[in-house]
């Protein structure tokens, strides 16, 4: 479960740095600093939305595209997240039984046995 975390920690982390990276490469005139670019980066994977309206045609396209990638991105990091608990539900309900307890299902054979010791002679 830690590895899934940490897997879904670092894919956020790459993404903010590709988000900051596209902001500060294409909004360079009105993104002045690292902590704008954060900013911006940080409300679209979020799903908040740009805080300022892009100027440029470059800016315009990589923030509709970055914007659907961060739609793309929170299904990826809930299913990292979340995988390890389906996984245990799944075991915990339908995989764990253990072999004292569980009783074999006969072979069709011993079914048909079964069913010719009943019939009337």
């Amino acid at each position: 479960m830690l590895r899934h975390f940490m897997l879904a920690t670092a894919f956020v982390g790459v993404s903010l740095g590709a988000g900051m990276l596209g902001y500060l490469y294409f909004e360079s005139d009105h993104v002045n600093t690292w902590r704008d670019a954060l900013l911006n980066a940080a409300m679209l994977l979020g799903g908040m939305g740009p805080v300022h309206t892009p100027a440029s045609e470059g800016g315009k396209v990589f923030a509709a595209l970055y914007a659907l990638y961060a739609g793309l991105f929170f299904l990826v990091a809930a299913g990292l997240l979340l995988a390890p608990v389906f996984h245990r539900l799944l075991h915990r309900f339908h995989w764990e039984q253990s072999t004292q307890t569980a009783t074999p299902r006969p072979t069709r054979r011993k079914r048909r046995a079964r069913r010719e010791d009943r019939l009337p002679t």
